[in-house]
């Protein structure tokens, strides 16, 4: 029964990302031919501060209530009007420093536009609780129709507007719309309702697990967000939304195949946790079904690139092209910071998490800042970088409690990235030499790849197809009493 629910959890996760993601590609796509390349980078420039915003807001409350299981509805309400206050104060800050914000970048439109995007964060701090709630209950089907709903009457909105000549406002109201139209259906499909209690207990009982998840994630989003500062800073809102462009749609695969990894990967590594062996063969397993997917893709998207923003988003958006080849080499490696990670907290080391994430951070830090001397290509080289880095020092780890280090899982997923490789350059190849329509270029370079890599993978038996085969079908095997790995 624990393994059906987990399963069925799974699919309806997946689902829910799947969508989510699709939709918004798909409104992103029309509303990259209404609007200018600086309309999206002036919202990009917001981007950190909002980012900011929400983690406060969240405080690692949330990550607390999921990982704590004896929590009553005193300690839920007490972190609902938790957030709520952190909510307004935050945005509070925001309308105070919105002019500042707009002097620094020289942009006087920041000004009111920060003050409206700071409404989104109470919004956010209103149904913070109610998806906390859900995602502990396992239950992403109710989460995925709300996203899709949401989604779908956001994008409308931001289509309209658009349209109608309203410019970057279209996008800052789209995000407005979809935090405000997700939040009211949450409260009305969840029966949750918060007392008017607040317990210091709760508090501090909850932050002692939720502080460091504040500090790992306050960490992650200044790095995540750190181009949009140095690129609107140094350079112009333009070449910052080429570049954000760039990033959102390298992220697509990889960032599908990490965020239904990130809530799979650990429940099932902690319930293997003891037993050493066993843990180590399931995440040799994960690297290796998580590597056949993502290489392929992220170097198939790179091969490309040129046809597909074209087909897309339209000749507007063409110096999107080289960046978006750069960072969908960065984004090979990110199943594995997720796999890495993940052994780590199922084995109790958060701890040693987040020490890494310091050390990680300020090695991503440094070399943006260091890339940015060079422009917008030196940034996204440096996520190249930074991604091999980060992989050595993840792995270090594992190969101290598992033994499965940077050389081990080096030999499982090398294979199958050299073929990935070859795939891509065959396809950049036929790319260059085939003078017909973006469209067709892209339906028939996608297939002609994937049929290249699956027959090499195949003929060459790496195992990384068995392999994933029999993980699926261990995983649904619902007979058996235990939890275990092929």
């Amino acid at each position: 029964m624990l393994k059906q629910r987990a399963l069925t959890a799974t699919i309806w996760s997946g689902a829910d990302i799947f969508l989510r993601q699709g939709l918004q590609l798909a409104v992103t796509i029309v509303l990259a031919r209404l609007l200018r390349p600086s309309d999206f980078g002036i919202v990009a420039l917001l981007a950190l501060f909002t980012g900011i915003a929400t983690v406060f807001v969240d405080g690692g409350f949330s990550a607390a209530l999921i990982q704590n299981q004896e929590v009553n509805h005193t300690d839920e309400s007490t972190v609902f009007w938790f957030n709520l206050a952190i909510g307004v104060a935050v945005a509070l800050v925001m309308w105070f420093i919105a002019p500042a914000v707009a002097a620094f970048y020289s942009q006087p439109i920041l000004m009111p536009l920060m003050a409206v995007m700071a409404l989104n964060v109470i919004l956010g701090a209103l149904g913070a609780i109610h998806r906390t709630l859900l995602t502990k209950q396992l239950n992403f089907r109710l989460q995925m129709v709300i996203g899709v709903i949401s989604a779908i009457a956001s994008g409308g909105i931001a289509i309209v507007l658009a349209s109608k000549g309203y410019g970057v406002w279209a996008l800052a109201l789209q995000v407005i719309a979809m935090t405000g139209i997700s939040t009211g259906l949450l409260w009305v499909c969840h029966n949750w309702r918060p007392r008017l209690v607040w317990s210091g207990a709760s508090a501090r009982k909850l932050f002692g697990f939720g502080g460091y998840h504040l500090g790992s994630s306050l960490l992650d989003i200044v790095y995540i967000r750190l181009y949009t500062l140095l690129i609107g800073r140094f350079y112009s809102p333009r070449e910052l939304g080429f570049y954000n462009n760039a990033d959102t749609t390298a992220q697509l695969p990889s960032g599908f195949l990490t965020g239904v990894l990130t809530r799979v990967a650990l429940p099932m590594f902690s319930a293997s946790a003891g037993d050493k062996l066993q843990l180590r063969r399931g995440m040799q397993l994960s690297v290796r079904g998580m590597m056949l997917l993502n290489a392929p893709m992220m170097l198939g998207m790179a091969a490309v690139a040129e046809p597909l923003v074209r087909t897309l988003f339209g000749a507007q958006w063409m110096s999107a092209v080289p960046i978006l080849r750069v960072l969908c080499i960065a984004g090979v490696l990110m199943p594995l910071h997720v796999l890495n990670l993940n052994v780590l907290m199922a084995q109790g080391h958060s701890r040693l998490m987040f020490r890494l994430e310091v050390t990680k951070k300020l090695v991503g830090v440094t070399l943006i800042c260091g890339g940015a001397v060079y422009g917008v290509m030196g940034i996204a080289w440096s996520q190249v970088i930074f991604s091999v880095l980060a992989f050595f020092i993840n792995a270090r780890y594992s190969r101290r409690f598992l033994n499965y280090g940077v050389a081990r899982q080096s030999g499982d997923f090398l294979p199958v990235l050299g073929v990935a490789a070859v795939m891509a350059i065959m396809v950049y190849q036929l790319s260059v030499r085939w003078p017909i329509s973006p469209l067709i270029e892209l339906i028939a370079l996608v297939s002609a790849g994937g049929v290249f890599f699956l027959a090499v993978v195949w003929l060459l038996g790496l195992g990384a197809l068995q392999d994933v085969s029999a993980l699926f079908q261990r995983r649904l095997n619902t007979h058996s009493d235990h939890t275990d790995f092929p």
